[in-house]
């Protein structure tokens, strides 16, 4: 229910539709079946809905369209004292609607803004803890959406696997800054720690619930999970891996290669997208790996 409701409020187009949809239903129905009786709650909800849908436009045009909805009402229901002033408390009342409605949305939109905000922040946190992958999280969140935008996901599915893009590595700052920062090759025993760094940032923000129902806590903890079931930290296979987990970790992995690391220098975009597809079925969904090599067939000859 509550990932209905964002859906539907990261999408106001749908409350101006229904606005007019609204006021079109309820005029068919005043003159055939509901006659007189009835049609007031359609007047409210077209108020609530114009509210909403209309939030972002100055209050002269929120007044304009409250004066339509209840000229509509005045002349469609026809009372015994239809006079002036009971025309402006009508006019007062569904104004109210208008505005109150505007306002929550204008709250829900600001709360959505400032939770982006945040995530950037926690992401920012990492990068400037850690020079070499600067600027690697947003990198990675911009991959991971234009994935999701070529699959048709949904808007706020979208929005949702850039936020866990740009979380995905949060666990390491957990990670001590010799192993995090060490230019050689890791020991057996510093890989194993490096591999903490998705359960650390799981245990970091498990508490926030809105990361757990929007699939974000999932990219943090399986962003390294492999397709063949060899990656960790739960060694899930296949379609069992959460699909933001598969889409972020197949921009996590091409970044990381194409970025200059301290333990290694970039390699061109050709090299990687090769081994990108060198380990389709193997590290990677293979549905996902032809639809982001896809991304790159007008841009890959020129980086060539």
């Amino acid at each position: 229910m509550i990932r209905i409701s964002k859906l539907l409020f990261n999408h106001p187009s749908y409350f101006r539709y229904g606005f007019f949809i609204i006021m079109i239903v309820s005029s068919i129905l005043h003159y055939t079946i509901l006659k007189d009786n009835g049609v007031y709650l359609f007047y409210s909800l077209a108020a609530i809905f114009g509210g909403i849908g209309f939030y972002h436009k100055s209050i002269w045009f929120l007044l304009f369209l409250n004066l339509v909805l209840v000229s509509c009402r005045y002349f469609q229901i026809p009372e015994q004292s239809q006079t002036f002033l009971v025309f402006m408390i009508h006019f007062c009342n569904y104004f109210l609607s208008f505005f109150i409605s505007a306002s929550l949305m204008k709250s829900f939109i600001r709360v959505e803004k400032q939770n982006l905000e945040l995530t950037e922040a926690l992401s920012n946190a990492l990068d400037y803890r850690d020079t070499y992958t600067q600027h690697h999280s947003e990198n990675v969140a911009k991959y991971a959406i234009e994935i999701a935008k070529k699959m048709k996901l949904p808007k706020n599915v979208c929005e949702d696997i850039y936020l866990g893009g740009l979380l995905h590595d949060i666990g390491k700052i957990g990670i001590p800054e010799d192993i995090l920062k060490k230019p050689g090759k890791l020991t057996k025993r510093e890989l194993e720690v490096i591999k903490t760094h998705p359960t650390i940032g799981y245990e970091m923000i498990k508490h926030v619930s809105s990361f757990n129902r929007n699939g974000v806590l999932d990219i943090v903890l399986y962003h390294h999970e492999r397709y063949d079931g060899k990656g960790y930290p739960k060694g899930l296979k296949g379609d069992n891996i959460p699909l933001v987990a598969r889409i972020v970790g197949i921009a996590d992995t091409f970044d990381a290669m194409t970025s200059n690391r301290i333990y290694k220098s970039q390699v061109n975009v050709e090299y990687a997208l090769n081994e990108i597809r060198s380990n389709k079925g193997k590290q990677f969904d293979p549905e996902l790996v032809d639809i982001f090599l896809s991304l790159f067939e007008k841009v890959e000859p020129d980086q060539k």
